[in-house]
């Protein structure tokens, strides 16, 4: 029987090949999971981490239009408040899916989180896709291509102590060894009321 992160990975995987078809930040996502399922939320959640990846390679470009770029930046804010969003969604899946558990008087809680260790795992699945494109590509030299194997292994090894490390803590928390909480990220600069930028604009403008 697969391991949580197994399924994980797999639909990492297929997300980003899926993107690739079409290679294009502004394609339809096509997610194939039930709707409130956690799968469709950790497609979805993969998905955004892709889009987000190849925005910032362009936002990149020494010769992009200013313009252009001030749009873009404005798509990868709104992205990575999309990316948190869903953080915590899938965070109150894994509070509500261990909620009757017993937790044991000498549990401790873990530095982060399922979902934020689970972010993680997305985009080193995203690390290794285009390391190995890297790793693949018959126009770079013999010392790039060595560099980006290595690095491409040290990946790999990631990869696998990350599914491991979330594997146990999910046991752990299922045991009651360990508990978990869901702390907000409460970003304060996309709030216009916490924001001195936007709410002192704002009082200004009406004055």
């Amino acid at each position: 029987m697969a391991t949580f992160t197994e399924k994980c990975n797999d639909i990492f995987i297929r997300v980003i090949n899926d993107y690739h078809l079409t290679d294009n930040v502004d394609a339809n996502i096509n997610n194939p999971f039930e709707r409130d399922s956690i799968e469709n939320k950790l497609y979805l959640k993969c998905w955004i981490d892709t889009v987000q990846w190849h925005l910032e390679d362009i936002i990149r470009d020494p010769h992009i239009d200013p313009v252009e770029a001030l749009l873009l930046k404005r798509r990868i804010d709104r992205s990575n408040q999309e990316r948190t969003d869903l953080v915590e969604q899938i965070d109150s899946y894994f509070l509500q899916r261990y909620h009757g558990v017993e937790v044991l008087p000498d549990a401790t809680i873990n530095t982060e989180s399922p979902a934020w260790a689970l972010d993680r795992l997305s985009i080193l699945a995203l690390k290794i896709y285009h390391m190995r494109e890297q790793v693949e590509r018959t126009d770079a030299s013999e010392e790039h291509l060595d560099r980006c194997r290595q690095k491409l292994s040290v990946l790999l090894e990631q990869q696998i102590d990350l599914s491991s490390a979330i594997d146990q803590l999910l046991a752990d928390i299922e045991a009651g060894r360990k508990f978990m909480k869901v702390y907000r990220q409460m970003k304060m600069y996309n709030d216009p009321a916490t924001n001195p930028i936007l709410y002192n604009k704002e009082s200004r403008s009406k004055e």
